[in-house]
């Protein structure tokens, strides 16, 4: 039996996942930077004061995964920080985090997003390039970032 996803915004009672979902992914594949930090353990400030938007997935009464959109401009948010739980990976939890992202950020009124990521996530890669991602030259701010990716909306 599969289980119904929802997607919730923001709400204070998640905050803490937003944390330990992306913790977990970035201390299993790479290392915290000093922005992984800031961001993680604040990001009413980091993300949603500045303009952002911060999504959860819920799979009964579990939050299961989490991204968020960061404001860099009127026109571009950067897709940032999505995790998923590993025990819910493989179950299209990540399409439809992104998907909704995307859609939020359209009715934001961005006409692009981008993202960074590094190679070595090949299933977020793959991921990515099937909802329309394409990849452009790598700048920013992510000492482990190899790949940097836009999609127009």
């Amino acid at each position: 039996m599969q289980n119904k996803v929802s997607i919730h915004s923001f709400d204070k009672k998640y905050a803490l996942y937003f944390e330990s979902l992306n913790r977990a992914w970035i201390e299993k594949y790479f290392w915290m930077e000093p922005i992984d930090f800031e961001v993680l353990q604040k990001p009413e400030e980091n993300i949603l004061q500045q303009g952002g938007k911060i999504l959860f997935a819920q799979v009964n009464d579990e939050i299961v995964g989490t991204v968020s959109l960061k404001k860099v401009n009127n026109s571009t948010f950067e897709f940032t920080k999505m995790a998923v739980d590993e025990k819910f990976q493989g179950k299209k939890i990540g399409w439809q985090l992104t998907e909704a992202a995307l859609t939020l950020a359209k009715e934001e009124g961005a006409s692009e997003v981008i993202l960074y990521s590094n190679t070595k996530l090949v299933n977020a890669i793959q991921l990515y390039r099937k909802i329309g991602f394409v990849e452009v030259p790598l700048d920013g701010p992510y000492k482990r970032s190899d790949i940097k990716m836009r999609i127009a909306l």
